[in-house]
């Protein structure tokens, strides 16, 4: 396998793994509300923050393996 068939999978497991990653969070968040609803504004401040991160590292990640796949 060469450095762009790499790549390719580096950034197919980034997406797989962001997604993953942010629908647990958002199950989470709804079980959380579901069970006190009266913490929706924090839970939801809390669920926002931790989507953005994930989404940034999954951005950061996806922008290394498309430079590593023009490098090759």
């Amino acid at each position: 396998m060469g450095p762009a068939t790499l790549a390719a999978i580096g950034a197919g497991l980034v997406v797989i793994g962001a997604g993953i990653g942010i629908g647990r969070l958002a199950a989470a968040a709804m079980e959380g509300i579901a069970r006190q609803p009266e913490a929706f504004n924090k839970i939801q401040t809390a669920m926002l923050i931790a989507a953005a991160l994930i989404e940034g590292v999954a951005l950061f990640c996806a922008v290394i393996c498309f430079l590593a796949l023009k490098a090759s």
